[in-house]
């Protein structure tokens, strides 16, 4: 799967999408069958696959967050699945942010071991297998939708309302991951992020299918102090400008801005000039969580700038608040049914 996108994914389809329209076709015919004729291993506690319609991030990991928080609120003990983007480690692993840093585990598993017990494993069955066997009795899943050889129970796709679907087109004409007939298919539900209009089309289609639709807002948290300074923001995330725009919304001015690509780890030189625009300029330094653990453990002055970098952290916002619950809750009557099924009562 590809992992960045290039931005002309992100505009009107222009020559280099139409170019490479006969490879996305082909690539496109291959995920949509793989998605159809998946083998997928089946687990005894509920399978809840936290993905999106495209590469690139939408606010998956913020809404695992928020449904683990749910979960446990119920008296549940769900645990985390992660492929671990961006680690080094090819061995199913328990993730622990006391000892483990990004390069070996991947930023997203270390922000989520906070809130619960995460496993990362290039082979998910045998990472789900693992979080059973460590007691947990709700998986929630970030990311795999198009992969994962699971049993999900519930497959909840996020949409980031500013960006949408880019121009539409499949990988690698556009950031689209497999046919979108068949994500549809699949899944169980949309959400919705944010106040833009870019995820209309998908809600219109979700609709037609019978797919219910929850819509959520990114809200910063712990900001209340920064006021209306002018600060430094920089981020390594799929859309830099998604964080810009949140810095904005605290009432702070981003007038020194810095992207990078998703999952980057800083160099030495681009951790230097951060610094020196801050000693240059005297504004505080504003990032992201993610950004903040990939830079812990890391060579040359990467502490002294994690240290100055002060984390915006953002928490998912359901419209209904309920709605976390009532998607657990599907999940556990899903899984359910599906054990009945196949004949076991437990």
């Amino acid at each position: 799967m590809v992992s960045e996108a290039p931005p002309f994914w992100w505009t009107k389809a222009d020559w280099r999408a139409w170019a490479l329209w006969p490879v996305s076709r082909l690539y496109g015919f291959v995920a949509g069958r793989r998605m159809r004729r998946a083998k997928r291993a089946a687990f005894p506690v509920p399978v809840i696959c936290v993905g999106n319609f495209t590469v690139g991030g939408a606010g998956k990991t913020p809404t695992a967050l928020a449904l683990a928080r749910a979960a446990k609120a119920r008296g549940l003990k769900p645990g985390f699945l992660s492929r671990g983007y961006g680690g080094s480690l090819d061995v199913t692993t328990v993730v622990d942010p006391a000892h483990h840093y990004s390069r070996a585990v991947g930023d997203e598993p270390l922000l989520l071991a906070r809130e619960a017990l995460t496993v990362i494993s290039r082979k998910r069955a045998k990472g789900a297998q693992r979080l059973v066997d460590e007691g947990v009795d709700l998986i929630i899943m970030d990311d795999g939708f198009q992969s994962a050889r699971l049993v999900f129970d519930y497959a909840l796709l996020v949409i980031d309302t500013h960006r949408g679907l880019g121009n539409g087109y499949l990988v690698p004409s556009g950031p689209v991951r497999a046919p979108l007939g068949e994500q549809m298919r699949q899944a169980s539900a949309l959400l919705t992020i944010g106040d833009g209009k870019q995820a209309d089309r998908l809600v219109r289609q979700a609709a037609r299918a019978g797919k219910p639709v929850h819509t959520a807002r990114l809200v910063p948290t712990d900001v209340d102090d920064l006021g209306e300074q002018t600060v430094i923001a920089w981020a390594g995330i799929a859309d830099p400008e998604k964080f810009f725009r949140t810095v904005r919304e605290t009432g702070a001015d981003p007038e020194v801005r810095r992207g990078f690509p998703d999952h980057h780890h800083l160099s030495d030189d681009e951790v230097v000039e951060l610094l020196d625009v801050a000693d240059r300029t005297g504004y505080p330094i504003v990032t992201t969580a993610k950004d903040s653990v990939r830079l812990a453990g890391g060579h040359g002055r990467s502490e002294e700038l994690r240290e100055k970098s002060r984390v915006i952290g953002v928490e998912i916002r359901f419209d209904d608040p309920k709605a976390p619950g009532k998607i657990i809750d599907a999940a556990i009557a899903s899984a359910r049914k599906r054990r009945l099924g196949n004949g076991s009562t437990g």
